[in-house]
């Protein structure tokens, strides 16, 4: 379930990147507090190569992605690495131990470390990638409106099941 959900996300992603013209992937946009459209995708998809990246380690540390400005810059890239951690999921559908570390401070060596597990830490990355395509949704009905957007995209699951339980009510 939560690899289908993924998946889902990512495919959603896929979409509006497709869809959005070369210029605008990198343009600096005021309702991103100008970040760009591309930032916030590649963003969102270093979480998921950390994750990817620990299943040799064991140790996932988002601290330490890469920020990697081609995958902010280039469409086809992205989309590339969209279909990587796609195909990274559908090989690796089991659960394992791992250490998660992370330093909430705005010093060096305060890291806090903690178990975790690679459906944790899924779990996780699923609900960073809906946060962040919210804020690319506020930008595509802003100023990218020619982005068609699939339906329930930006918003969590248990607020479409809750909206569809109170509709039904």
């Amino acid at each position: 379930m939560l690899h289908s959900s993924a998946k889902d996300l990512l495919s959603q992603l896929d979409q509006i990147i497709e869809s959005c013209k070369e210029e605008d992937f990198a343009r600096p946009l005021e309702e991103l507090n100008g970040s760009t459209f591309g930032q916030h995708i590649r963003h969102t998809l270093e979480f998921f190569i950390c994750l990817f990246d620990a299943k040799n380690e064991r140790i996932v540390n988002y601290d330490r992605r890469k920020h990697d400005s081609l995958i902010e810059t280039d469409k086809k890239l992205a989309r590339s690495v969209i279909q990587s951690i796609q195909h990274f999921l559908d090989r690796n559908q089991e659960d394992f131990e791992l250490t998660f570390e992370a330093n909430y401070s705005e010093n060096e060596g305060q890291d806090h470390v903690m178990k975790s597990s690679f459906y944790r830490e899924l779990a996780y990355n699923i609900e960073h990638a809906i946060h962040h395509m919210a804020l690319l949704k506020v930008a595509v009905n802003q100023t990218l409106n020619y982005i068609s957007l699939p339906r329930h995209f930006g918003i969590a699951s248990s607020t479409v099941r809750f909206r569809a339980s109170t509709k039904s009510s």
